[in-house]
């Protein structure tokens, strides 16, 4: 799913105008990348936590010539599934009733 699907299955279920759900979906992504920026977390209690990891400068090796560089340090985002999310993914989908045909 893209954001544009997201947009338009969020618009579906909820009667409220894509303009506004985008609106409000860069509003959540702008508070949740600041939030992260400031290495806090954000946890949505039954979705999940979005957290920073700060990964050390590290030796690699360049895969078109196989020479020794170095990675330079950085900040990765990681998420943690929250209960509920991880019980609706391991649940299979109801399946649709099909309709006899007379």
């Amino acid at each position: 799913m893209n954001r544009v699907e997201l947009i338009d299955a969020i618009a579906s279920e909820t009667g409220l105008t894509k303009k506004d759900i985008d609106a409000t979906l860069k509003s959540f992504m702008a508070v949740v990348s600041n939030t992260l920026q400031k290495k806090e977390s954000v946890q949505l209690i039954g979705f999940g936590t979005f957290t920073t990891v700060d990964k050390p400068e590290r030796e690699g090796r360049n895969p078109a010539n196989g020479e020794k560089m170095k990675i330079a340090a950085s900040t990765a985002v990681k998420f943690k599934a929250g209960t509920a999310l991880k019980e609706k993914v391991n649940t299979k989908p109801a399946k649709a009733k099909k309709s006899k045909k007379k």
